[in-house]
């Protein structure tokens, strides 16, 4: 059995925060243990695939600002160090899978946001959702996971009208009509994991970013939120109004 205290010294040679003065003695260490060095490794990819999350994807904005709400103090951050009893590599497994289930990426054989909006084109089979009774004026009684349904009849004209349920390999897909006055629109919410991003015009608009195509005539414009793949489509709309709507936050929830 390793102590805490090489352990710790591992971890945090692997997440680069080892004080300079201590790393040829814990290098030397690791290298004369296979069962350090199949740890150490272990732990660096890891590390390397989060710092390479970091940069290729942005976390939705309500999960940065949990983490950041709870982001321990320094003071903290060293009492757990100390205490360390060589979890990190379990928990920065679980911190890569969490980003894997979170950020838009896909897998192999997933089903696509084409093949998610193209749902909507099937039409409503069940009535439209009624407002939600703690926030009638923003949000229906339908949601997705943490994602709701908003209400924007009040204040942007849409209507809710119809709904619809289905299951696309394996993520339950939940389709909420708007109309306004000749218009019909289709929110469609595809359960996480989320879907890979689509080939597709990429736009940003307040903080989220959007991408923007055209699928058998429809118009279709997708983003992420919370894990969920989010897919806003219709015919005779233009991109900027679809765009604005899949931009829109409810001050409840901002």
């Amino acid at each position: 059995m390793h102590s805490k205290t090489e352990l710790t010294e591992l971890s945090a040679l692997a997440d680069g925060t080892l004080d300079p003065a201590r790393r040829a003695e814990v290098e030397a260490r690791i290298a004369a243990s296979p069962e350090l060095s199949a740890l150490y490794e272990r732990e660096r990819r890891v590390v390397d695939a989060l710092h390479q999350a970091r940069v290729t994807e942005r976390a939705p904005d309500a999960l940065r600002a949990r983490i950041e709400a709870a982001r321990p103090a320094g003071t903290t951050v060293a009492r757990r160090r100390i205490a360390y009893v060589g979890g990190l590599a379990g928990a920065l497994a679980a911190v890569a899978l969490a980003l894997v289930l979170i950020l838009p990426g896909g897998t192999p054989g997933a089903p696509s946001v084409s093949e998610a909006a193209a749902l909507a084109v099937r039409g409503p089979t069940q009535a439209a959702p009624d407002p939600d009774p703690f926030h009638p004026e923003d949000m229906l009684q339908q949601n997705v996971g943490e994602v709701y349904f908003p209400n924007w009849g009040g204040s942007l004209h849409w209507h809710a009208v119809g709904a619809r349920t289905d299951q696309l390999g394996g993520h339950q897909a939940v389709t909420v009509y708007y109309k306004w006055r000749d218009k019909q629109i289709a929110y469609t919410i595809v359960s996480a994991p989320a879907l890979a991003k689509p080939a597709a015009q990429s736009t940003w608009l307040h903080g989220t970013e959007l991408r923007t195509q055209t699928q058998d005539g429809r118009l279709v414009v997708s983003w992420y939120r919370a894990g969920d793949t989010c897919i806003l489509s219709g015919r005779g709309v233009k991109a900027g109004e679809l765009q604005k709507l899949a931009a829109w936050r409810a001050p409840e929830v901002r």
